[in-house]
């Protein structure tokens, strides 16, 4: 490559910059959730996970949660369900689920989300054990 090219290669990768502001966008595959506690005492429980920006390591608030399911899976038992409900959390980037864990175990909790100003969706099925 000559001076040149090397001149204009620069100058498009200061213009491309300048147009996103120079901050490179993320992808979805960017994003997780992460379980807060993986150990929730059984019973009457509150489940709380951090959606997080996996390259940046920042919580991302204001996520639209649209798909929950917990059910006993990683015992075998999938078709052992329970019903969850979206509860306030205290802090951004933090999701809370009211949920009775009737059974000690393993229990996955599946979601589904969108994260504003990206396309596609974010999906990730977390272990939680239920103690005693």
């Amino acid at each position: 490559m000559n001076f040149s090219n090397l001149k204009r290669v620069a100058t498009a990768a200061v213009i491309g910059l300048a147009s996103t502001g120079g901050i490179a966008q993320a992808a979805i595959q960017d994003y997780e959730f992460q379980l807060v506690n993986s150990e929730i005492k059984k019973g009457d429980a509150v489940i709380a996970v951090r959606l997080i920006n996996k390259v940046t390591g920042k919580p991302v608030p204001d996520a639209v949660i649209f798909a929950t399911r917990l059910d006993m899976a990683p015992n075998g038992m999938q078709e052992m369900t329970t019903k969850l409900a979206s509860v306030p959390s205290p802090e951004p980037g933090i999701y809370r689920f009211k949920a009775n864990l009737s059974m000690a175990g393993g229990w996955q909790l599946s979601l589904g989300a969108k994260v504003q100003g990206e396309t596609g969706s974010v999906e990730n099925k977390l272990v939680i054990t239920a103690v005693p």
